[in-house]
């Protein structure tokens, strides 16, 4: 009792937030998520991709490569100035809001990926499931933990939101391990893989090769900044001495 922002608050270092709902409680989907934008978690959203950088003079400038439609460019001027910003340079590269703006501005947001699990649909008929998806504005799964069922179908979900990939380790001169994949996060280099592994195998690094979606043909290789793709086979080649 009296710890829910607390409780919330353990949000802010996640990557994805479950929204558990129950399956007769569906609007609760929108209090949770208030409650989460309140304490400054902004779910589903990317921070806005803009550039603000302080000058010595020469007041604020504004370069949009993409034009501003949700507010006015002497708006966007206003709030800076608001925040103490009398000289600047504000480069925008997405069509962003007044409340993004002043999100990127205070720097004290995350942003985390959500997911909505719906739970007890096993106490509910299908034409009531049916209904209730007409009623979730967001990506979910429908779950009964009581019975399990689609526990395996939420897991798989998990996977996909967190953008996971795999990554078999073939050693030099052996074979690749398939059963125990190196887990990482999609768009991961070979540098990222080097750095789970050992701390100093990035320095001892000399080339790798990979097989597999992100190289042209088997075995091609590749320096320390390739970027892996789900299932591809990675051998990595030590500089000669280590």
């Amino acid at each position: 009792r009296g710890l829910g922002k607390r409780i919330l608050s353990v949000a802010r270092s996640a990557d994805l937030v479950l929204l558990i709902l129950d399956v007769f409680q569906p609007e609760h989907q929108d209090l949770l998520k208030n409650e989460l934008t309140n304490i400054g978690i902004r779910l589903d959203q990317n921070p806005p991709n803009i550039i603000i950088e302080k000058t010595n003079s020469g007041g604020i400038s504004v370069s949009q490569i993409v034009k501003l439609t949700k507010m006015s460019e002497e708006l966007l001027k206003d709030i800076l100035r608001v925040y103490g910003f009398t000289n600047a340079r504000v480069v925008i590269r997405e069509d962003i809001d007044s409340e993004q703006l002043t999100d990127y501005i205070s720097g004290n947001k995350t942003y985390a990926h959500s997911l909505a699990v719906i739970n007890k649909i096993d106490l509910v008929d299908k034409k009531f499931l049916n209904s209730l998806k007409s009623k979730i504005k967001t990506d979910f799964v429908l779950v009964s933990a009581d019975s399990e069922v689609n526990i395996e179908e939420l897991k798989e979900k998990i996977y996909q939101k967190l953008r996971f990939i795999r990554i078999y380790m073939r050693p030099k001169g052996g074979q690749t391990d398939y059963k125990e994949p190196l887990i990482t996060r999609k768009d991961s280099r070979i540098a990222d893989v080097c750095n789970k592994l050992h701390r100093n195998l990035r320095k001892e690094f000399r080339y790798g090769l990979v097989w597999g979606k992100s190289v042209k043909f088997g075995g091609q290789r590749v320096g320390i900044n390739h970027v892996l793709e789900d299932e591809d086979v990675l051998t990595i080649i030590k500089a000669r001495g280590t």
